[in-house]
């Protein structure tokens, strides 16, 4: 009976909740584990003692990304985490897009603009604002470029708090086809979904989103499923990932592209596709019972 750890976060005013969370906890039981939530900076947790910690709804990590890479890597050393402590700080800063391209994986092109460098923001075409280490839209806006001005105090307030900004064009294929979402586990393509929009035109920097509008169930084609399995080969230790999100837009070529490769804690959407539950914690049970060995990073 492996003894797993569900990793979340404390509640707050703008942390979500993991409704997948109570579900995963039962499915684990069901499956012969002894399953718990924990939350990853409370005090005095002993992470020796479980089998296994997954990292699931760490949604506060972005505003302390830094503490948050440090427990992972002090967590990996005293158990098996997944995902792995280095696939964790490889994936916190969202600069993985550059090297997924470099790669050859078709992504959303994007420019970077660290703290106390010029706001070199595009003048002819609609753009989005956000910051590398972020998770649920915290800090992102969809500008025009007639709203400059507006742009660039937003990039000053990032910076101010030690954020680097990432730019990127404003994918119009989003407000007709919407964002698809990958979901894999245990290697193997899980189920994929599609949401809406989450950037309003107008809807301020600062406001809390809806991060998954209009979700649904989604069929991904062939193509979408070519380039999720290209962005997950590119990432590091593809082999040891238990989890992963590969969310997808169309370019202006209607060919798909990576928007997000989610490695650390992304929303499973297990309440709308209720006939994973029993895959994920059967996945996690397999994970939990294969070495019991801390896995080093």
């Amino acid at each position: 009976m492996p003894r797993i750890a569900l990793v979340t976060c404390r509640p707050g005013p703008e942390v979500s909740i993991d409704r997948d969370l109570p579900v995963l906890v039962a499915a684990l039981t069901d499956a012969g584990a002894e399953a718990v939530a924990v939350e990853w900076d409370a005090p005095d947790v002993d992470w020796a003692g479980f089998d296994l910690a997954v990292i699931r709804s760490t949604w506060d990590y972005s505003w302390r990304a830094a503490e948050f890479v440090a427990w992972a890597e002090a967590c990996g050393k005293a158990t098996r985490l997944a995902n792995p402590a280095d696939v964790v700080r490889w994936n916190t800063d969202k600069r993985y897009l550059g090297e997924l391209a470099a790669a050859g994986v078709p992504t959303v092109p994007t420019r970077y603009i660290a703290p106390g460098a010029p706001a070199d923001l595009p003048d002819d075409h609609e753009y989005v604002v956000k910051p590398t280490s972020g998770a649920g839209a915290r800090f992102a806006a969809r500008y025009t470029p007639d709203q400059r001005e507006t742009a660039v105090r937003q990039l000053a307030r990032m910076h101010a708090e030690g954020f680097t900004a990432m730019v990127q064009p404003y994918v119009k294929s989003i407000d007709a086809t919407g964002e698809r979402a990958l979901q894999f586990f245990g290697g193997q393509l899980l189920h994929a979904s599609r949401k809406g929009a989450v950037l309003a035109p107008g809807t301020p920097y600062d406001e809390r989103k809806v991060a998954h509008p209009g979700l649904e169930f989604w069929e991904p084609t062939a193509a979408e499923l070519a380039v999720a399995e290209r962005a997950l080969a590119a990432a590091p230790k593809p082999t040891e990932l238990l989890y992963a999100r590969v969310d997808l837009v169309d370019g202006e070529d209607g060919e798909p592209r990576v928007m997000e490769l989610e490695l650390v804690e992304p929303n499973l959407f297990l309440s709308l596709h209720t006939g994973s539950v029993a895959r994920v914690a059967e996945a996690m049970v397999a994970a939990g019972n294969a070495d019991k060995a801390p896995a080093q990073s």
